[in-house]
């Protein structure tokens, strides 16, 4: 029953950290973040288009989820709006706030982006842009790394996989995890 209890608080508190209502500039000031980043900006010169998550609250206790919404752009126009839903499962506890933006390579991932059924499975990869550690699970294996962020200097050379290319700017939070889920996308177009 504690621990029912402090599930129903993490998803709580996640929840209340997406529905806080925000400035109308959210999206460009998220996106300026990214941008500032030596790793990013390349994705913003040759990308085809891309989607951005300025709030994605993520919590849990064995079982954890995360939820966000964005929006999709090309050609530097919004085309859409979009929602992140994450379901994971495995050693976990705690609550997160991070931003995402996805780079899509070329038309082809975008429109399969858009398509409105869109899954990460858990061998997605994901870079943090800032302080945090990172873990990647999938049928090849098990892999966890660490990152001091952009400032250090030195970053690991990112390429597109799948025509697809993910960075996580970690606002805060603690949690522990080694789960595996994957994240879900919807769309909707302007």
């Amino acid at each position: 029953m504690k621990g029912y209890r402090i599930l129903v608080l993490l998803v709580t508190l996640m929840v209340t950290l997406v529905a806080v209502p925000a400035q109308a500039d959210r999206f460009s000031q998220a996106i300026s973040v990214f941008n500032k980043s030596e790793a990013v900006q390349p994705f913003f010169q040759n990308a085809y288009g891309y989607a951005v998550f300025p709030l994605i609250g993520k919590g849990g206790f064995v079982i954890g989820g995360a939820y966000g919404t964005g929006q999709v752009y090309r050609d530097g126009r919004v085309t859409g709006t979009t929602s992140l839903i994450k379901a994971t499962i495995g050693f976990q506890l705690g609550g997160q706030a991070f931003s995402e933006i996805i780079f899509f390579q070329d038309k082809r991932a975008y429109n399969e982006f858009i398509s409105g059924n869109f899954e990460f499975d858990a061998a997605a990869s994901f870079v943090v842009v800032t302080a945090g550690v990172q873990a990647r699970a999938g049928t090849e294996g098990v892999s966890a790394s660490a990152t001091a962020g952009p400032k250090t200097g030195t970053q690991a050379i990112i390429r597109y996989q799948k025509g697809l290319a993910v960075f996580i700017h970690a606002k805060g939070g603690l949690m522990y995890e080694v789960a595996i889920g994957g994240q879900k996308f919807s769309f909707q177009a302007l």
